[in-house]
């Protein structure tokens, strides 16, 4: 983020101790992480001014494309303001000096389960899905059963007074989360800030050949486009909204030429932020 002012409060999805608590932990030290039930609801703690910011996440690298959210961002009426990575390490937690050969069922979100097969597979574990990954912490705790395991945070583990029974027990190494960081009042990068990523969403126009066309100027202005996905609107197969984003500034000339030529076959273009690339993206592999 560009603004000097420190954020008190950030919003985030879920309960004390999920991931997207850690990430708030890491992207933003300095705030207060405030849980909220649903993404509806950490959105609207901004709009409504119970929090500065919110922390979403928008895709995983093993799951891809969070559900639902590409359809709230448009209307949250919120920016884009920082990006953060976060390295997801799934931890077997149970109650303090519970054996590993006790273990009979390990609670998670289904999403975590699927993610850590192989420990479950060797344990012979029977996996029950639960709501969130914090939540299966607490429940585990709640039990006080020396049988019953969760897979969650170490954050977690620290909240509900569990024990690590095995470290970082995912199955890929590779297993990252992409959070965006939002608030209420745009705070743009500047130009000169370094590496840049700009954001939005865009209908194109009912021509032949639009969304060619429409992307043709980011190939021939030399702009990086590392993102774009679809999604139908209103349940409709007519109506078509894309998300994308770029490298570089609205006010670098090739990505304002790119944009112009993008608004010229389309509908509607909004900008949802122009952010600090997040030093993750220099170790990503070139395809």
């Amino acid at each position: 983020m560009s603004g000097q002012q420190q954020p008190n409060r950030v919003a985030f999805q879920g309960e004390p101790g999920a991931y997207a608590n850690l990430a708030a932990r890491e992207a933003l030290p300095h705030a207060l992480a405030v849980p909220f039930p649903t993404f509806e609801d950490a959105i609207a703690a901004v709009r409504e001014r119970k929090t500065e910011l919110c922390i979403i996440p928008v895709e995983n690298s093993l799951h891809g494309r969070i559900a639902d959210i590409h359809h709230l961002l448009p209307e949250a009426g919120l920016y884009i303001v920082g990006e953060h990575f976060h390295r997801v390490r799934h931890q077997l937690l149970g109650i303090k000096g519970a054996p590993v050969a006790g273990l009979t069922t390990v609670f998670s979100q289904g999403p975590a389960l699927g993610q850590c097969r192989k420990v479950i597979r060797e344990l012979n574990l029977h996996a029950q899905v639960w709501h969130d990954t914090a939540g299966s912490a607490r429940h585990v705790a709640e039990l006080k059963d020396a049988g019953a395991a969760a897979i969650a945070s170490s954050l977690a583990a620290e909240i509900y007074g569990l024990q690590v029974l095995k470290p970082d027990v995912e199955d890929a190494a590779h297993n990252m989360t992409r959070f965006l960081i939002m608030a209420a009042e745009p705070d743009d990068a500047a130009p000169d800030a370094g590496a840049v990523i700009t954001t939005f969403i865009f209908r194109v126009r009912n021509v032949p050949a639009a969304l060619y066309k429409a992307l043709g100027g980011f190939a021939t202005n030399g702009v990086n486009m590392t993102k774009l996905e679809s999604y139908q609107l209103g349940g409709s197969f007519n109506a078509t909204q894309f998300y994308a984003d770029i490298e570089g500034h609205p006010d670098e000339r090739g990505v304002r030429l790119a944009l112009e030529e993008l608004k010229f076959f389309s509908a509607t273009v909004t900008v949802l932020g122009v952010y600090p690339a997040h030093p993750f993206r220099k170790q990503l592999p070139a395809i």
